[in-house]
């Protein structure tokens, strides 16, 4: 999932970042429904997708910062409602970008932005927002959570799928993140998240999109060291420790 996902330094993912390889993608996952996760979008530049989102209000969706810091709004719209990449749901043009004025691109610190639409989407069984969470809020190591998007299947692929996936990983603690990583490189504002043995990841096109735990925005797909690679979790903007930036844009 670096593969910014991220810098320089690292080595491999994020989707939407120009300077470096997209091959941010589900792996090791399976077809969901969007009924299981009506909060996630599509972010669409020219109609062609590219990065994730999770919907938090009819008129609001957060994203990454890595993926929109390059874009004007008036190139991107979002899809919402929809299992087929591309295909059905709603769309709707995106009228303002909010990037975290404190997103580093040297270290993906802060690595979140909200995207305002122009107009509000409708909710119903296959659109709703996901809830946030409270700016203290935390969870253990090795609480299951849920990942989802579009992005690529495997390291080899050159193709997305036409149908959404999911993959359930499992929260790591920081200690050990940093341990993959290094001390400097895993901040206040990221989380890890994978399984022993490798496997299962975010990794390109699925930056930006959900890691949801209980039904809560925990996470947002940011970037970590290829995908799936054993030894290296992969790591997301914790949106706690971005919540009141997140409230200043939106009021939520």
């Amino acid at each position: 999932m670096i593969s910014i996902w991220v810098v320089t330094f690292f080595f491999g993912y994020i989707s939407g970042y120009p300077t470096f390889s997209h091959n941010v993608k589900i792996v090791g996952g399976h077809n969901i429904s969007i009924q299981e996760v009506p909060y996630q979008i599509s972010l669409q530049n020219d109609g062609d997708h590219f990065c994730g989102g999770s919907i938090i209000s009819p008129n609001y969706i957060v994203t990454a910062a890595h993926c929109t810091s390059y874009y004007d709004a008036s190139s991107l719209t979002i899809r919402a409602g929809t299992s087929t990449r591309g295909v059905g749901g709603q769309v709707i043009n995106v009228s303002k970008i909010y990037n975290n004025p404190d997103f580093s691109e040297q270290t993906i610190d802060s690595d979140i932005s909200v995207l305002e639409l122009s107009t509000n989407l409708t909710f119903g069984l296959n659109v709703a927002a996901i809830a946030l969470p409270a700016a203290d809020q935390t969870w253990p190591s090795g609480t299951e959570v849920l990942v989802s998007g579009w992005g690529l299947l495997s390291s080899n692929s050159t193709e997305l799928p036409t149908e959404l996936q999911g993959v359930t990983v499992n929260l790591v603690s920081p200690e050990s993140c940093r341990l993959a990583y290094s001390d400097n490189s895993i901040t206040d504002h990221m989380l890890c998240a994978g399984v022993s043995g490798g496997g299962k990841d975010a990794c390109s096109e699925d930056s930006g999109g959900p890691l949801q735990v209980d039904g809560i925005l925990a996470g947002v797909v940011s970037w970590g060291n290829g995908c799936g690679l054993p030894d290296y979790p992969g790591v997301y903007a914790r949106v706690s420790t971005l919540r009141q930036f997140i409230q200043n844009v939106t009021g939520l």
